[in-house]
């Protein structure tokens, strides 16, 4: 330790005298001393120092050259590895933004949110990226960028991220099936991502995911017919999900602390069943309502159903849009949760309006019949 300590001063006091060859050359030294040793932490972060101040001395090449190095050094100082990651020029913060498992998420966020594409596109070549990282990959990355996050296995997404990317993938095939080949998109998103994706997509699709057949002929159906009302989804954990719920209903414990349990966990295929079970409604008519833009449908089941307000917005945060409403649209929905008035009986006479066309009221102002000011 003390021999490290000594070799440190005297490079510091170099750096202090020297040329800018000599700055060079004493940089190449320490930095081949710190790969090939092992030190403390404090050894370390005094060889961050060091070569840190080595490092603003030196051009772009011999800066990228310095980035591939720390990048494969499992023990590179923090400060170095982030003045790297940070740096404008590509060719230097690429390999530590692919490579350095230095970096914690809080700089990889960081540098996807101020820098470039290029930076970007390489955040999302790393072999692991949690979820706070693709978010900001997907909402602020190009083209290349969001399709490399699709392709790339060690990828975590959130709810709100993986919606992004179905939006994101409409009319963009290529983003469409890689998006659909991957095994962590859960059934309810992969159905909204088939629904908008073109002919040819769901027919590549269905060949390079045969196992996946059923939830892809469950979205088509839904687009095209009832079938699903009669036969249900078809994917292996909607069958899980159902089993549970019904065996919960059959037992008396399926209430609305266990809907709303199942909502604040984003479990959708428990929320769709369970509401299914509780109105007597078709689950395809559930998953409608709680998907649908107009709040509508939804408030008069959770009021027929006799929930409570939180319960009833656990559901509403479900169904949004990267499962986020505004503090207005909340307040509004609130308000109009409060004023209605509705018996269980009557929610089969109101889906049966609604599919009728009779809800098109309710847009031009007129409110429903069971609904009280």
């Amino acid at each position: 330790m003390n021999g490290a300590k000594s070799l440190l001063q005297d490079l510091d006091d170099a750096i202090a005298r020297g040329t800018d060859e000599s700055r060079a050359k004493a940089l190449w030294h320490a930095t081949d001393i710190l790969i090939t040793g092992r030190y403390s932490d404090d050894e370390i972060s005094t060889f961050g120092e060091v070569i840190g101040r080595l490092a603003e001395e030196i051009e772009v090449a011999a800066r990228a050259q310095l980035s591939e190095l720390m990048a494969a050094c499992d023990h590179a100082p923090l400060n170095v590895i982030e003045k790297l990651a940070l740096d404008d020029e590509i060719e230097v913060a690429g390999p530590v933004l692919r490579e350095s498992n230095r970096l914690d998420e809080k700089m990889l966020v960081e540098s996807a949110l101020t820098k470039s594409q290029s930076h970007l596109l390489a955040i999302a070549q790393r072999k692991s990226i949690g979820e706070a990282v693709t978010d900001v990959l997907v909402k602020r990355g190009n083209h290349e960028v969001v399709t490399s996050v699709a392709r790339n296995d060690g990828a975590r997404f959130s709810g709100s991220g993986l919606l992004h990317m179905v939006r994101r993938a409409e009319g963009d095939s290529i983003l469409a099936e890689q998006l659909g080949l991957r095994k962590d998109v859960p059934r309810h998103i992969f159905q909204q991502l088939i629904s908008k994706a073109s002919e040819d997509v769901r027919r590549r699709l269905e060949t390079e995911r045969p196992e996946m057949m059923a939830q892809i002929q469950s979205s088509v159906t839904e687009l095209t017919g009832d079938l699903q009302s009669k036969f249900g989804p078809s994917s292996r954990s909607y069958f899980v999900a159902k089993r549970v719920v019904t065996t919960q209903y059959r037992q008396g414990n399926l209430n609305q602390g266990s809907i709303s349990n199942y909502a604040r966990q984003h479990r959708f295929d428990e929320v769709q069943i369970g509401l299914s079970l509780l109105s007597s409604l078709p689950v395809d008519v559930i998953e409608r309502a709680l998907m649908d833009r107009n709040r509508e449908m939804i408030l008069v089941l959770c009021k027929a159903l006799d929930f409570s307000w939180d319960t009833t917005m656990s559901l509403l945060f479900l169904g949004a849009k990267d499962h986020l409403i505004t503090a207005r649209e909340l307040q509004d929905n609130e308000r109009e949760y409060g004023r209605l008035k509705i018996e269980k009986r009557s929610i089969l006479k109101f889906y049966q309006s609604r599919k009728n066309g009779a809800g098109a009221e309710t847009v031009t102002g007129r409110q429903p019949e069971f609904q009280v000011h």
